[in-house]
């Protein structure tokens, strides 16, 4: 008989060895996985052979489905096939809208598991040697997305310039110009910045510079890959940061 069971499986940022025990388990005991954009494809090949590998992500040139799709698929799955595990990049929970389908599936009377994955707001810096919080730079951090459900600038990113806060910003490449004018505003110019895109994969890129001089250069240089925007003093105590700013002035 047929048991439908739902776990959100955590990813993390992008290397498949950063899942958790429990997460890989997760998949190798799947019927059917669901899996975005953001995952590495590599976790794929932990399902066993009779699992469908659905995906629901959004990826250029690629059809994806809209949530409420996603949410009647991975109910409709669970009762046909048992075991679905939802793999998402970084956290179910750190914009990943995992909240929402976990709720709709209860709602259908299906029991949900959730895994906790590393989100890429702190293990990106981390793996940088950048700490979001660090004695004397930083005494805690904000996590913002630059993307509200309109589509506008999240309201709490008028807010963040403000504070001395390390601010980390999730799905803001494509607006990196008009988040830096939002700090510049506030007369942090020079404020360290660093843009990581594809962090922990093998196409990794980072760009360290200031507030003001930093968008520039990633326009120049980024692909499509998914990135993460950090502004705050802490961001000084990359290993390469002094070389880069020096580098940067010496091209300027």
């Amino acid at each position: 008989m047929i048991s439908p069971h739902i776990t959100l499986v955590g990813a993390g940022p992008g290397d498949p060895d950063l899942i958790t025990r429990k997460g890989l388990k997760a998949i190798q005991s799947a019927d059917v996985i669901l899996y975005d954009a953001l995952s590495s494809d590599e976790l794929l090949d932990e399902a066993p052979a009779h699992a469908q590998k659905i995906f629901v992500g959004k990826r250029a040139g690629c059809h994806y489905k809209k949530q409420e799709e996603i949410n009647r698929l991975i109910v409709a799955c669970a009762f046909e096939y048992g075991h679905v595990v939802r793999l998402k990049g970084g956290d179910s929970f750190v914009f990943g809208r995992g909240q929402e389908e976990a709720a709709f599936a209860r709602t259908h009377g299906i029991d949900v598991t959730v895994v906790p994955g590393i989100s890429s707001c702190i293990s990106l810096p981390a793996l940088q040697g950048v700490a979001p919080t660090s004695r004397g730079y930083a005494d805690s951090f904000w996590v913002l997305t630059a993307h509200t459900r309109d589509h506008g600038l999240s309201a709490d990113l008028l807010l963040a310039p403000r504070s001395d806060a390390t601010v980390i910003i999730l799905m803001g490449l494509g607006r990196l110009d008009q988040i830096c004018a939002l700090w510049d505003a506030e007369g942090k110019g020079d404020l360290p910045a660093m843009v990581i895109q594809n962090g922990s994969r093998p196409n990794e890129k980072c760009w360290l510079g200031t507030v003001n001089d930093i968008s520039e250069r990633v326009f120049a240089e980024k692909d499509k890959g998914p990135g993460i925007i950090v502004l705050g003093q802490t961001v000084s105590q990359h290993p390469d940061f002094k070389l880069k700013i020096s580098d940067l002035a010496f091209k300027i």
